[in-house]
């Protein structure tokens, strides 16, 4: 467990809001959408929102946030209602995360005033080399190259994770928190919307016989209403309840994952020792001041948190808290914003085990003086717009895919403690490979596909029993030591910027929780803005290429989940209305 501590307009109706994302979504979104693989489904008319005065659980699937408040009315924490959740999660969601991958999780502890965050990141494989994504010619192999099979399975981190977090705050028995999930596997789930567009628009999604069997019929994806039953994931969860963690990391379930990476066509090195010798790890959450805030989240492995909180600091110097939302300035700065903090990101944050990770790219002195090389009028020459130099760190700028199939979850219990948790398998289905009920990540890829250069390092390059670099951003945002904003969302890379924007307009304008979320996103990762198709970034758009941008309007698919608490803890939860989650409470 760790202290918090820290690192040395007017708003557009949400009525309107929705009625330009939909001008823009129309009744069908196209099967083309470029931020496939986990592609956009459409967007609802109505964002799910909801107040309570006791509890609450905002997640990414109907069944999920029931089955949270079910274990929440029967006396269980926010722990226990975050694992209950994750289970089913991982048999209604499976195009997003899931037992067969990795997590972070964030938990406030209410009666000690205290933070704590759970690392359970996939780890390379003892048997790999940097030379994993590399083809023949020593040049980095295609995504779906590397993606479809063993090769990119790392050790799943889910189980592990969730275990220690039950031991640090769980009050319930562990196997009942298994019963939700298991009921649900063997008496079958209706397919939602969401779930069949997956299957029908994923890319390779038929490339393994066992996920092929499992979400076709009759060679078509399974059908909306349909009402699917996972025995298999059953029999695996029962194993797991009855045994703790050692019935997936040995024994049957184990040996089943192991050869299905080892004799996979396009095989990966995943031993038996990789799974028996996995530990999740606990870590101290990285805190940054914006305003009168702390803005808590996931340290290094993660990204997440470094990167949102250099985002904010730099906001904090440049712009005035009565900016307009989806404003020409907000969406401006914003954007140059996120170019340094993804320029320092990119060069330097890696797992802290193997790499040293410059904390100063969230130091208040180092985020003013990135602040003084913005300007308000025009966009930062290519050469201006780097990372930053730190002493003793040689470090090359590398990219790595990091695509978005992932979920976020925000629990609050009666107790007032809180998780705000982000699970993945990384591309929507991983692997493809299915193993005794569940998906099997490709984490490995979110590892660069590059090689060091000369003395100079590549600090997320891929390493044995290393944790590839994650944008999964947990986070916690605390007012007089608690938690007063708990916020998250799938997304790959792009995760950072849909919270760090949503954060910046719940905190600075006071924008209700639905509002922020459904108001449209705008991204820069460092190569081009990206903004939600909506009317009012089709009129900025010129405005915004006048000032130098290189703008693409695009289809962009969030899932941000977000718990709001009052002063006097009634608790304000919404889930963003482009995906399919539900806020349940009592």
């Amino acid at each position: 467990m760790a202290k918090v501590s820290r690192a040395n307009g007017q708003g557009i109706s949400l009525l309107i809001l929705l009625a330009l994302l939909l001008t823009s979504y129309g009744a069908v979104v196209a099967a083309t959408d470029d931020i496939a693989p986990e592609a956009s489904s459409g967007i609802r008319a109505e964002v799910n929102s909801a107040r309570f005065e006791h509890a609450i659980a905002v997640t990414a699937n109907p069944y999920a946030s029931d089955a949270a408040n079910d274990i929440l009315k029967r006396g269980g924490s926010a722990i226990d209602a975050a694992i209950t959740a994750q289970l089913v999660l991982g048999l209604v969601e499976p195009q997003s995360s899931g037992i067969g991958g990795g997590a972070f999780l964030l938990h406030y502890n209410a009666s000690q005033q205290q933070l704590a965050y759970f690392d359970g990141r996939e780890t390379a494989p003892t048997g790999v080399g940097d030379d994993l994504f590399l083809n023949g010619d020593g040049q980095p192999m295609g995504f779906y190259e590397a993606v479809v099979g063993g090769r990119s399975v790392g050790v799943p981190g889910v189980v592990a994770m969730l275990e220690k977090a039950h031991q640090h705050g769980g009050k319930l028995p562990w196997k009942t928190l298994f019963e939700p999930a298991i009921r649900l596997s063997r008496d079958g789930f209706i397919v939602s919307e969401r779930m069949h567009q997956m299957v029908a628009k994923t890319p390779k999604i038929e490339a393994r016989k066992a996920i092929r069997d499992y979400l076709f019929i009759d060679d078509n994806p399974v059908a909306v209403g349909y009402r699917l039953k996972n025995p298999a994931y059953a029999d695996t969860l029962t194993l797991i309840a009855q045994q703790g963690s050692k019935g997936f990391y040995q024994g049957a379930v184990a040996a089943a994952i192991v050869a299905a990476v080892q004799t996979d066509e396009n095989a990966g090195s995943l031993a038996i020792n990789d799974l028996k010798n996995y530990h999740s790890k606990q870590r101290r959450p990285l805190c940054g001041q914006y305003r009168e805030f702390d803005v808590c989240g996931a340290a290094p492995p993660s990204s997440g948190a470094s990167t949102v909180i250099a985002i904010l600091g730099v906001l904090e110097q440049v712009l005035a808290q009565d900016y307009q939302p989806s404003s020409l300035s907000f969406t401006h700065l914003f954007a140059e914003s996120s170019r340094l903090a993804f320029a320092d990101r990119n060069r330097y944050v890696g797992d802290p085990d193997f790499v040293e990770v410059p904390l100063q790219i969230i130091a208040p002195k180092y985020l003013q003086q990135r602040a003084q090389l913005l300007r308000h009028n025009k966009t930062m020459p290519a050469d201006v717009a780097v990372a930053g130099r730190f002493d003793g760190l040689a470090n090359i700028t590398a990219a790595s895919p990091e695509l978005s199939s992932t979920t976020h979850l925000v629990i609050v219990d009666s107790d007032g403690n809180s998780v705000s948790m982000t699970s993945s398998i990384e591309n929507a289905f991983g692997s493809r490979l299915m193993v005794a009920g569940f998906i099997l990540n490709n984490q490995l890829t979110d590892f660069s596909f590059s090689r060091d250069a000369d003395d100079r390092r590549v600090a997320n390059r891929v390493e044995a029993n290393k944790r590839p670099r994650s944008s999964m951003s947990p986070m916690i945002v605390m007012k007089n030591n608690r938690p007063y904003l708990l916020i998250g969302s799938p997304g790959g890379a792009r995760i950072i910027d849909f919270v760090a924007k949503t954060t910046a307009y719940v905190l600075d304008q006071k924008l209700g929780l639905a509002e922020a979320i459904a108001s449209p996103q705008i991204i820069h990762m460092g190569r081009r803005l990206e903004l939600e198709q909506s009317a009012v970034f089709e009129h900025l758009k010129p405005q915004l290429e006048q000032m130098g941008h290189r703008v693409d309007v695009k289809l962009i698919n969030s899932g941000i989940h977000a718990v709001l608490i009052g002063d006097s803890g009634e608790l304000t939860g919404a889930a963003d209305p482009r995906r399919e989650g539900r806020v349940s409470g009592y």
